[in-house]
């Protein structure tokens, strides 16, 4: 039944809409309804999000900075509006953390950096990395995240001066205020990390840049942009540009 061999494709993540949504790109004409029905019958549930603690650090005597998002999550083109924001995979060894960089026209992750602390440099290497993978505007690009000391540190407002991005920090403790980056957190700990037992740092690492690079970018369908793959929506602007 190609609903199952979806399903197990997807590692058993994908719901309804999403095993739709491929049939759909398989030429297979049906109802998002039968689909949920018929997953209901066979068993087909995706597997669910754990509560996750909060993180954040509220760093002191940081000059207050301008929300430019204002909980929109939407861009124009590659290299407008980014966003961030740290969360940790556990192992034997201790936390790893992960630091990431989503550009949001896309919602391709562009740059991230995964180390055993929570330092300023985890978020400069990420930081460094989509610059790499995205250019920037200088003075138009801005990155988004919340308020943690690692964001509101001189060092990483130095990084962002260097490549003329503009700092926007929403408010602590508020999910909203950086969801699409919350986002992907939560597809992440659901989709993989919840349902792993890592040995070793090296070995969560592995795994966790494996599944951004070809699962979240390349393959896993996403909602937001109507059922393609940010590798699909980044690559299809710029062949548009080429084109233009």
């Amino acid at each position: 039944m190609l609903i199952r061999h979806f399903f197990d494709q997807s590692q058993q993540t994908y719901g309804y809409r999403r095993i739709h949504a491929m049939l759909v790109r398989n030429g297979i004409e049906v109802g998002p309804e039968l689909v949920r029905k018929i997953m209901l019958q066979e068993g087909l549930v995706a597997c669910q999000p754990r509560p996750r603690p909060r993180t954040t650090i509220l760093a002191t005597g940081i000059q207050t900075r301008p929300d430019l998002v204002q909980r929109d999550f939407t861009a124009q083109a590659p290299g407008h509006k980014w966003v961030g924001d740290i969360t940790y995979i556990p192992t034997w060894d201790g936390h790893a953390y992960l630091a990431t960089v989503m550009d949001c026209y896309s919602r391709k992750i562009i740059g991230y950096a995964i180390a055993s602390h929570m330092r300023t440099s985890l978020v400069t290497q990420a930081l460094d990395m989509a610059t790499r993978n995205c250019p920037t505007e200088p003075g138009h690009t801005i990155f988004h995240s919340d308020k943690g000391s690692q964001y509101t540190s001189e060092e990483y407002a130095q990084a962002m001066a260097r490549h003329g991005i503009q700092p926007s920090l929403g408010r602590t403790g508020s999910c909203y205020d950086n969801a699409a980056a919350e986002s992907f957190n939560a597809a992440l700990k659901k989709e993989l990390v919840n349902r792993k037992i890592y040995p070793t740092r090296d070995k969560a690492i592995k795994d966790v840049t494996h599944w951004i690079e070809t699962c979240y970018n390349q393959t896993r369908l996403h909602s937001t942009l109507g059922y393609k793959t940010p590798n699909e929506v980044h690559n299809e602007w710029y062949s548009n540009q080429t084109a233009a």
